[in-house]
């Protein structure tokens, strides 16, 4: 075996099919992107070179900017929503043990199991204003207005209580992981020595979860960034582009208004800010010992 693997046209072989699929499959579209996203190509026909136009026409485009603050704003809730809850939701189901720890797990997976399209739908009729459930949950409490949850002011709420509550197992899965991965014997020295549930899950779970923490957080940062096929779904961006992601706006140039380059410049722009967030995490993230 040692002597087959020490062959370079083994070695080579093996190494090939990887490296012919992150060269086709990453490398290619992102290099063809960039040339795309210097021209005025619209997706037929011939593409000419402008330059850095598409570039200078996005730092002014006020609706893209608009897509950026409402992907910030998505990020924020879900780092300050979301995984709050998620961490905390996965240490109770880790003490739970037995059989309604597995069955708990799986209903709070269960939103991720269900297509985008029936999630979007389902909600739809949530927050219909005319037999919408939530709507008919407030009459209960003496409300007898309509109420529209995506009208301008309230849509980007109603997209991110979606948005949140979709992705909630996930982040709750990957806490969850990490808990069962921490070491018995901390949590029993900690017993020992009096600690409470507050004080372990403060001093021990919370520490040793920094890792997992900066997985879930930088995953949560580029989510909210790609967010499309709910938002989509859901008000395509409406209304007034109050609901506008940046995929889904990337989307929106490329496909519907034929803008072929102007939607390529903006995915340029997305790849280089979730490069920018994820050296920033890092950073943040890294240990002092490390830095120094």
């Amino acid at each position: 075996m040692k002597r087959l693997y020490s062959n370079k046209l083994v070695i080579f072989s093996l190494v090939i099919p990887g490296i012919l699929v992150f060269v086709f499959a990453i490398l290619a579209p992102i290099a063809l992107s960039v040339y795309y996203g210097f021209t005025d190509y619209s997706g037929m026909g011939k593409a000419t070179f402008i330059g850095m136009d598409n570039y200078k026409q996005l730092m002014m485009d006020q609706v893209f900017h608009k897509s950026l603050l409402n992907s910030l704003f998505l990020a924020i809730g879900f780092i300050v929503i979301q995984h709050p809850i998620a961490i905390i939701v996965a240490a109770v189901l880790d003490k739970l043990q037995g059989k309604a720890e597995g069955i708990f797990r799986c209903i709070y997976f269960i939103p991720n199991v269900i297509s985008v399209a029936v999630i979007a739908y389902l909600w739809k009729f949530v927050y219909n204003p005319d037999f919408g459930l939530l709507n008919n949950f407030l009459k209960m409490f003496g409300y007898t207005g309509k109420i529209n949850w995506f009208s301008t002011d309230l849509a980007i709420w109603s997209v991110l209580i979606v948005l949140i509550w979709h992705g909630f197992g996930w982040g709750m899965l990957i806490y969850y992981t990490g808990i069962k991965n921490i070491d018995p014997v901390l949590y029993e020295a900690a017993s020992i020595d009096g600690a409470n549930g507050k004080t372990t899950f403060l001093q021990i779970t919370l520490p040793l979860m920094k890792p997992v923490i900066q997985i879930n957080v930088t995953m949560a940062i580029i989510s909210a960034l790609k967010q499309m096929e709910t938002v989509y779904l859901l008000t395509n961006g409406g209304p007034g582009n109050s609901t506008q992601f940046a995929a889904n706006y990337l989307y929106k140039q490329a496909f519907k208004a034929f803008k072929y380059g102007y939607g390529n410049s903006i995915g340029i722009v997305f790849i280089i800010i979730c490069l920018i967030v994820t050296v920033c995490l890092n950073k943040l993230f890294a240990d002092k010992k490390e830095v120094a």
